[in-house]
């Protein structure tokens, strides 16, 4: 599918495509052509929120793949939201916008949570910062070796105990945020590339 994407928001990565397929398998649907459809762990229409939805290709995409679920997406940039809902007419997907830091304006509890946090330690050696330039900061950086809003998020989730917790992060973020999670009340599921699962426990 072909997505809007301006300086206001993130340029859509493989990495991102993986939650996708998380959810895709929780909702017992094959992400792959062939693949045997695995056991659903989810009813046939739950809710979705996808916080920090930036494009809306995340949100976008598993209403298209998964029309009867109830999907919701935050962010806290306004300019984001109105390139999410132009994609979302574009392409005929039927969301719900919100616009939130994090779950401050969600006023309900919904079955998946999915969010693809700035992560981006700028302190990392390895970064191509030039390459990054043409996105937005806001959308990649973060503070506390690029922790500080997947914790917070973590810490917002906690109470609610949705029945799943979709991270994107990197690989070398993962066991610090499997730590910090299982201290709050979530056990970690699995990992698919970057990204990681949870249920509460």
């Amino acid at each position: 599918r072909n997505f809007i994407v301006t300086k206001d928001v993130l340029i859509p990565r493989p990495e991102t495509e993986q939650i996708i397929d998380t959810v895709l398998t929780l909702a017992g649907k094959p992400f792959l052509p062939g693949v045997k459809a695995p056991k659903p762990q989810l009813p046939p229409s739950f809710s979705l929120l996808d916080v920090g939805t930036g494009s809306g290709c995340i949100a976008i995409t598993i209403k298209k793949e998964l029309p009867s679920v109830q999907v919701f997406a935050s962010d806290v940039s306004e300019k984001a939201l109105k390139i999410a809902q132009k994609n979302a007419l574009n392409l005929g997907a039927s969301i719900t916008l919100i616009i939130s830091h994090l779950l401050k304006n969600v006023k309900f509890t919904p079955d998946v949570i999915v969010a693809n946090l700035p992560y981006v330690d700028e302190s990392w050696t390895w970064l191509d910062k030039k390459s990054l330039s043409k996105e937005p900061s806001l959308a990649l950086y973060a503070k506390d070796h690029g922790l500080a809003l997947i914790k917070e998020l973590i810490l917002q989730t906690a109470p609610q105990k949705p029945k799943f917790l979709v991270l994107e992060a990197d690989p070398c973020q993962h066991q610090t945020i499997i730590n910090y999670a299982k201290t709050h009340g979530y056990a970690h599921l699995n990992t698919r590339g970057f990204i990681l699962s949870f249920i509460p426990h």
